[in-house]
Formats: C-alpha cells, structure tokens, sequence
C-alpha cells in the first residue's frame, strides 16, 4: 500500500450565513479532516453520501488537471461532524484537492483550490450557496467576507482574524442531524438579522455577528428552540451564541478566564441532556 497524496483541512462555524445577506462569512477551528489518495482501498468504509469526493475527482479532470495513473482510491480521517453546520463537506473537498495536488506534484493557488472544491461541491448537490466562504475557512487561518456571486479568486471583500484566539474557548452543542428543508426564500425573511451581522463584522465586532447570524439563522429554519438555547447561553456568560450554518449545531465562544462560568455552562447543559464537545480558533 502507498500513500499517493495527503492533504488537510478544517471546520469552521458560522459569521455569516451566505444565503441571508449576500455575502458569507466562516471562521476556521481546529477541527481538521484528512485525506488521502492511496493505491488500494481503506479498510474503513468512507460514508460519502453526496458523492463528494468522485465530485471532486471528475472536476478535477474537468478543468484540465491529470490524476495518477493506476488505480485510485480515497482515505479520509475526520474530526468533524458532517451535516450539522460546521463545515464538514467544504473541508473535506478542499482536503482531497489538496491531496490530488500532492499525488500529482501540481502546484495551485489557495484560490484555485477553493474554486475548485466550490465546483465539487455544487456537482455533488451538498450546497444551495457553493460554499465558498466555507472553504476558504477549510485552507486559510481566522475569516473571510465573501460574495460568491463573483469569481473566487476576486470574491475576498474583508478578512481577518479573531482577536487573541488562544484566549476563547469554543463549544459546539451537539443536537444531531439536520432535518429542516433549507429554503433559500426563507432566509429573506431574517434580513434584518444578517444585515445587522455583516454591519458587526465590518466594525469588528464579530462576537455580535455570530450571535445576529445565528438569530437569522434560527428565524429562517423556524429552529425557535435552538434560538432559546443560544439566548440561554448569553444569559448564562456566554459571550457569543449561534446556530452555525444551516443547523442544528450551536457554537457558543466564553473567554478561558471565565472558567466559573464554563462550568456553569457545562453543567447547565448537561442537565438538559445536551451533548458538547470542546474545540478552538484555528492559530496555525
């Protein structure tokens, strides 16, 4: 067995959820997926129910790139949960670009590399947006403001990173699958929402953003319970709470010197039978 190509990215959650304002937004954590192109199957079964990654294999050929002779295969290692708002088909689209680059010793810019898993993505149906603000967030450190109605590599309206990362810790609340039907038109109805967050990060406060993001987001997929969860949350000493992407996930950030308060939190949730896992603001 040889390894062909390996290639990594990561999760990320919600600033700006692209179908509310135009415009989206995704800050990367440390939640990363590997993949790799080997030369005879993994002994674990991949569970690809989109058909990403021959997605991203045919686009790849489609745009002019060669693949590997012989016979191929995929391995993937992730840490993300997939179908619940953090990012999970972004990263790994963008992980097996990155792999098939190594495989084949072809050199791309981050840019074609988003293009190209973003045209995968819309092949295999897994986004209504083409995600591309999701999977600059997959390749590149802190957030980007993206218009996906214009070329990638031109898209770039703002970007930055989270102030002192090392100093917030990140939570994200497990509520299983997603089950709500995605309406586009539905998210017009939490305009107000999306524009208040776009507004928040462009005066650099993303903390606000995320919490006016999530609350568009909860209006626009009649998720009230997720919405009381995340009002829960500020109440409790979170200093921001969202539903990150189209759901059902909630991210909720609190300084790490807060630790009374983290405490607070955890047990809270874990009284109502919530399940969470602990992350952070990818730094390198």
């Amino acid at each position: 067995m040889a390894v062909l190509g390996r290639g990594t990215a990561y999760g990320s959650i919600s600033l700006l959820h692209a179908l509310g304002a135009g415009y989206g937004a995704a800050l990367s954590l440390d939640l990363p997926v590997k993949v790799m192109l080997r030369d005879t199957p993994d002994r674990q079964e991949i569970i690809d129910p989109h058909g990403l990654l021959e997605a991203v294999m045919n686009t790849w050929t489609e745009v002019g790139l060669q693949i590997p002779d012989g016979e191929l295969h995929w391995m993937v290692r992730s840490e993300i949960p997939s179908g619940v708002g953090l990012k999970s088909s972004s990263a790994v689209a963008a992980a097996a670009v990155l792999a098939l680059a190594d495989a084949t010793s072809t050199e791309l810019e981050i840019a074609q590399v988003v293009e190209v898993a973003v045209r995968a993505q819309f092949t295999a149906g897994c986004t209504v947006t083409g995600s591309v603000d999701d999977t600059w967030a997959a390749l590149t450190l802190g957030w980007k403001v993206v218009n996906p109605s214009v070329p990638v590599a031109e898209g770039v309206a703002l970007e930055g990173i989270w102030p002192n990362p090392e100093d917030w810790a990140v939570f994200i609340i497990e509520r299983g699958d997603r089950t709500a039907e995605i309406d586009p038109q539905a998210f017009g109805m939490a305009q107000a929402n999306f524009q208040k967050a776009l507004m928040a990060i462009q005066q650099g406060a993303l903390d606000n953003a995320i919490t006016e993001n999530g609350r568009g987001v909860a209006t626009a997929t009649r998720d009230t319970a997720g919405r009381k969860i995340c009002n829960d949350l500020l109440v409790w000493g979170a200093r921001c709470a969202s539903i990150s992407g189209s759901g059902p996930s909630i991210a909720f950030l609190i300084p790490t010197v807060n630790e009374a308060a983290i405490d607070r939190i955890l047990e809270t949730l874990e009284q109502r039978g919530l399940t969470v896992f602990e992350t952070a603001i990818r730094t390198e």
